[in-house]
């Protein structure tokens, strides 16, 4: 088989990022059984974690470094040494701090201009994870390309597909939880949950960063590498487990806010409707 080049690689990367995405996005839509938000503003919202906040979340992230290298080397002192970017300790600040603040308000920022009038509280965390999958999809095929420059196009599909089944999904079910929060904020009046559920999303955020920075985290406390290959193998697994288990719990409060719809006169004949706001039953508009 002819080898191949250029074009066809980036859309086998571009397609292996993507798909995963759509199919989680899919998966998550499934949770509203009752009057699901229709595809075009879920799409919408995809595209712009996609393309607007990945790329404005990276140029920030770009500023506050440089900012905080430039101070640091201004003002060289012990205690700034995690300003800066060209030090290992800045480069953890970065992961841990900097990006899933960043990050988590540029979702957030594209959750309230996407979700619009919502209609119910699960409306809130499937436009969020919109959003997130859109953002992670975009992040996962830039650091694939990555890997497939220095690497070839299998190091770049091996990369997408570690990212497709724990970043992916990570970035995901932060932007819904934030959702989650705004929702009930918006619908049923709780003042400052949206502001809670943000920093809920950082601290999923940066737990997991922890997780997949645990080899580099090693590396820097000299731990000996017969225990930090196990080490990050664990560590591996365990981010892959919490990115799974976010977004399961995403789907179970989709499904437990996700209120049926009144009764149609067909569905009155066979019996009486329950009562609003009782499992099963419906919300008013």
């Amino acid at each position: 088989m002819a080898s191949l080049n250029g074009a066809e690689d980036l859309a086998i990367l571009l397609a292996a990022a993507l798909l995963p995405a759509l199919a989680y996005l899919t998966w998550v839509r499934k949770s509203e059984q009752h009057d699901a938000e229709p595809w075009g503003p879920l799409l919408s919202a995809f595209a712009y974690g996609a393309l607007f906040a990945t790329f404005v979340a990276g140029v920030i992230e770009v500023i506050l470094v440089t900012v905080g290298t430039e101070l640091s080397t201004a003002y060289p002192a012990p205690e700034f040494t995690f300003l800066n970017g060209n030090s290992s300790l800045g480069v953890f600040f970065l992961v841990l701090v900097i990006a899933p603040f960043v990050e988590e308000a540029f979702k957030a920022a594209g959750l309230i201009q996407k979700a619009g009038a919502l209609r119910m509280i699960s409306d809130g965390p499937v436009v969020g994870a919109s959003v997130g999958l859109g953002f992670g999809f975009f992040e996962t095929l830039l650091y694939g390309l990555g890997a497939f420059l220095s690497g070839g196009l299998v190091a770049g599909l091996g990369l997408i597909f570690v990212r497709s089944i724990s970043s992916v999904l990570l970035h995901g079910s932060t932007t819904a939880m934030f959702g989650y929060g705004y929702a009930e904020m918006r619908l049923n009046g709780r003042s400052g949950l949206a502001g809670a559920y943000y920093l809920l999303a950082v601290v999923m955020h940066s737990s997991f960063n922890a997780l997949a920075s645990l080899p580099a985290i090693l590396s820097y406390l000299n731990v000996p590498s017969a225990l930090a290959n196990d080490a990050s193998l664990l560590a591996l697994i365990a981010a892959v487990v919490f990115a799974f288990s976010a977004i399961e719990h995403v789907r179970s409060v989709i499904a437990r806010t996700n209120l049926a719809l009144p009764p149609s006169p067909s569905q009155r004949l066979l019996g009486p409707p329950r009562p609003p706001n009782s499992p099963g039953g419906y919300r008013s508009r």
